[in-house]
């Protein structure tokens, strides 16, 4: 993976950066990762093609991105919707995380903070339980820092960033 470039975010947002390169390159069997707001919008991923592939979507006018992080993304927030749906139904309480366990690989999803989420798409080769380890790290630690200021300043970044830009 290689490391977006975190210049000119907030400290909170360059730590969040390093927090999710950190449980890409220590985990084995990681393929993509991807933090979604509540409302569906991808914050931060492992995938430093996402802005890219995105905005060449939005030019060419197809029905939205894709790419390994828009699509994980799209997954993410969905299958987060249909379980918290499924715990109303079921009477429940809140959603603390979603395992899908495929042939060729898998799907973690875990509640982060206020509906945002960690997505996280592993090989089939991945063992389940440290990945489920590792995200709990991770939204232990992120979780308290994840406001909706940081959340702005985090997919305004997206946005804005140059076609192309490593930086």
């Amino acid at each position: 993976m290689t490391a977006p470039s975190t210049y000119g975010l907030s400290s909170e947002a360059r730590n969040l950066h390093w927090l999710l390169t950190n449980l890409v390159e220590e985990v084995p069997g990681i393929q993509s990762v991807a933090v979604v707001s509540s409302d569906g919008l991808l914050l931060l991923s492992s995938d430093p093609g996402h802005a890219e592939e995105a905005r060449e979507a939005r030019g060419a006018q197809r029905g939205g991105p894709r790419g390994s992080a828009a699509d994980l993304a799209t997954i993410v927030s969905g299958i987060g919707s249909l379980t918290v749906g499924a715990a109303k139904l079921m009477d429940s309480g809140a959603v603390k995380h979603t395992m899908v366990a495929m042939e060729e690989g898998s799907l973690f999803v875990m509640s982060i903070s206020d509906g945002s989420l960690l997505g996280v798409h592993g090989s089939a080769a991945c063992d389940m339980s440290v990945v489920a380890y590792h995200m709990a790290l991770f939204v232990g630690r992120a979780g308290h820092v994840l406001t909706p200021e940081l959340r702005s300043e985090l997919r305004q970044s997206l946005e804005s960033r140059p076609a192309g830009s490593t930086r």
